[in-house]
């Protein structure tokens, strides 16, 4: 057998995977259509916004680590809580989300620290899970709501659209046909490599089992899309740990943690992952800036866990 080359050390550099400049802050609000979870800088200037949709039966306040990380690099986000009592129903939550949308613009100055203002002129679409569906039902033009506003980007971090191929969202927007998604912005896919595994080998049950998690979405997608796998994590690894006891009803949140594969790295590191790759998103698609983003598909492997680009089947 050959001997292996030592690999040398990622020319590329970035800062997307550390905390940025600004401070962020935390703030809750039912002056909206919906509860708002916002995490803003405090330093007084202009940003950008994110509108971020939770997974299902998971406070916005569980993902507080993530969104703070990205709000630090200098973006404002709002997450709004969608408590549709039916999981596999999207309807209602994707109308909802709009409806927050469309607040944005009369409502969202009124909340926010003062000399802090959002910029609705570069508005981002994300969610997790449950809520990267409805990010991607939503982009798609599937609300009974019209939008005043427009999406600049479009990410979906392991996006699940049902709990199995016979139980499917609704709307039931995945064909499994390629490139059939008709969106006009850039997308980014985020997916994890042990969402689709079972807890219970057993039982064929996982958080984002195959044929509805993010592979089909990826698929689906033009080539506008950006796709990354996290192979060594699970579902709910960028969750804040105490994810279990802050959801909506602590047998539920540990239920649901129970049944998701977890990795068994650093879930810190995994944090920082998913929110470098958001923020080098929002950088090249709000602000202009793809380095980047550029630096992290040449080289993944400057992320803080192990990383893959996701190359389309497609031609």
């Amino acid at each position: 057998m050959a001997a292996l080359e030592a690999r040398p050390a990622p020319a590329a550099a970035t800062d997307v995977f550390k905390r940025g400049k600004y401070t962020a802050k935390p703030i809750t609000t039912c002056n909206a259509p919906k509860t708002l979870f916002i995490v803003t800088p405090d330093t007084e200037g202009t940003y950008p916004v994110l509108l971020f949709l939770h997974g299902y039966n998971i406070c916005p306040c569980c993902y507080t680590n993530l969104l703070e990380h990205i709000s630090s690099h200098g973006d404002i986000v709002v997450a709004p809580r969608l408590l549709s009592l039916c999981s596999l129903y999207g309807r209602p939550d994707i109308n909802s989300a709009a409806e927050v949308a469309n607040w944005l613009s009369s409502g969202l100055q009124s909340v926010l620290p003062e000399n802090v203002v959002p910029d609705l002129s570069r508005l981002a679409l994300a969610g997790h899970s449950r809520g990267g569906y409805l990010a991607f039902a939503l982009a798609l033009g599937n609300a009974n709501v019209s939008m005043n506003l427009k999406f600049l980007t479009l990410i979906g971090i392991d996006p699940v659209a049902g709990a199995n191929k016979c139980m499917k969202m609704c709307p039931k927007i995945l064909t499994g046909v390629p490139h059939s998604f008709i969106l006009d912005i850039p997308v980014m896919v985020i997916g994890t490599g042990l969402g689709g595994e079972s807890v219970i080998g057993c039982i064929p049950c996982s958080c984002a089992p195959d044929g509805l998690n993010y592979a089909e979405f990826f698929n689906e997608c033009k080539d506008n899309c950006l796709g990354f796998v996290i192979p060594d994590y699970g579902h709910m690894d960028m969750l804040d740990d105490d994810y279990c006891t802050n959801c909506i009803g602590t047998s539920i949140g540990a239920i649901m943690g129970s049944m998701c594969k977890s990795g068994k790295g650093d879930k810190t590191s995994m944090m920082e992952c998913v929110g470098g790759l958001v923020v080098a998103m929002l950088m090249a698609h709000l602000e202009g800036e793809t380095g980047d983003l550029d630096a992290i598909v040449d080289e993944p492997g400057i992320a803080p866990v192990k990383l893959e680009v996701m190359e389309d089947s497609e031609p």
